[in-house]
């Protein structure tokens, strides 16, 4: 068996070096746009080697908390956080959970009819026209009966952005991030079988023109109605897959 002790120990000292200088641009020790000392000092300071200060600048990196610059006046800088960034590095996470039935689907529908009600709200509030001609786009595009099934998902995911977009809170849509872009697609993958286009395409419209209307209650309503829709097809999804498996059991 041959084990390589060495690169499990410069691993563990990566990340703890890596930790170190993420809590120093958490904390607002390192400022957004700073320089960090160069590999050689960083290798001092920390009484490592260089390939180990690489290895902890990598993980760093992969974080989207700093960037790398060449030239004369190059190196390694701390980055403004990105949110779409951090999303989906957690999205990746949500994904492979819902995936795996961590969570069932009267968890997720309940879960998104919690958080896009609120959506719905401050859509109606806030939606701009971009907004609603982003939402009008994907409508049109869903409509179009020769798109690929993967092609209406794809749009039914744009829509729902948009949608949480309208809102104009920052936190929302970040933490919106994962139920849009983990949440949908799963679900879409089970029930595009069974799910009628055109239904979900009436709740769209119905949807949208509540939202031109900032009419709240409507706005609501067609999204309860959208979800209940898709917990029934994702149940009809389930029933129409056990009897396949049961039919090809017995043949």
């Amino acid at each position: 068996m041959n084990l390589r002790y060495d690169e499990v120990v410069r691993s563990g000292i990566a990340k703890q070096v890596a930790e170190n200088i993420k809590s120093a641009i958490l904390d607002g020790r390192l400022k957004i746009d700073e320089r960090l000392p160069t590999e050689e000092d960083l290798a001092r300071s920390f009484g490592i080697s260089r390939p180990t200060v690489r290895e902890a600048l990598k993980r760093l990196a992969a974080q989207n908390l700093i960037h790398s610059r060449r030239g004369p006046l190059g190196g390694n800088f701390v980055m403004r956080p990105d949110p779409e960034g951090l999303s989906k590095a957690i999205t990746g996470a949500a994904t492979l959970l819902v995936g795996i039935g961590a969570f069932d689907i009267d968890e997720i529908i309940t879960a998104r009819l919690e958080t896009e009600t609120i959506c719905c709200r401050l859509a109606c509030e806030n939606r701009s026209e971009e907004g609603l001609q982003a939402m009008a786009a994907e409508i049109a595009l869903q409509r179009d009966q020769d798109i690929s099934d993967e092609d209406f998902c794809a749009s039914d995911v744009r829509f729902h952005r948009a949608l949480v977009d309208s809102t104009g809170n920052g936190p929302l849509k970040l933490m919106m991030y994962i139920v849009i872009e983990s949440f949908i697609p799963i679900t879409n993958m089970i029930v595009f079988r069974v799910r009628e286009r055109r239904q979900v395409v009436a709740f769209h419209q119905q949807l949208h023109q509540a939202l031109s209307n900032r009419d709240v209650s409507e706005a609501t309503a067609a999204l309860t109605n959208l979800l209940a829709y898709m917990r029934d097809s994702y149940s009809a999804a389930l029933d129409a897959r056990g009897r396949r498996a049961s039919e090809q059991a017995q043949s």
